[in-house]
């Protein structure tokens, strides 16, 4: 299997502050669109996105404003690849409790993790886990056979 031929790439960094994402989230969003990616897609990759981003600025950076995110979104034909590092000190992913279990439904922790690996087509991190890659690829159908996908909820 041959690399993917990058179509877009976008690389930088957002301060540790709530809404500092929107613009990267808006740019994935606008070139999915522009390339004619589904809307079922599109609202996948914007929720995990989204959950991950806030995640980092939260979670890993504790809301620092003098730590930064580091965000690389690559898309091709058929794929979006998003890498997202914190400067955080990281977590252990496998210890996450998993939100369905009926022990944890009432706690507030486990669900961003749990949205992002069901909407993504694969997620990785690092050994420390203050580094995730996330990797959807494009779904060949039209999307939600449900009818209109609605817009995601606003991370609280």
């Amino acid at each position: 299997m041959s690399p993917p031929r990058w179509l877009w790439t976008e690389h930088g960094q957002i301060s540790s502050t709530p809404g500092a994402y929107q613009p990267i989230v808006d740019a994935v969003r606008g070139q999915m669109e522009q390339h004619r990616w589904s809307e079922h897609d599109v609202f996948a990759v914007q929720l995990a996105l989204v959950e991950a981003l806030v995640n980092a600025i939260k979670h890993g950076n504790r809301l620092d404003p003098s730590k930064k995110v580091d965000v690389k979104c690559m898309l091709a034909d058929d794929l979006i690849r998003i890498e997202i590092a914190d400067q955080g000190g990281g977590f252990d992913p496998a210890a996450v409790p998993d939100p369905t279990d009926p022990e944890h439904l009432e706690r507030p922790s486990g669900r961003g993790i749990m949205l992002i690996r069901n909407f993504m087509s694969g997620v990785t991190f690092n050994e420390q886990g203050n580094h995730l890659i996330m990797e959807k690829h494009r779904d060949n159908n039209d999307g939600d056979p449900r009818g209109d996908t609605p817009e995601p909820p606003t991370p609280g």
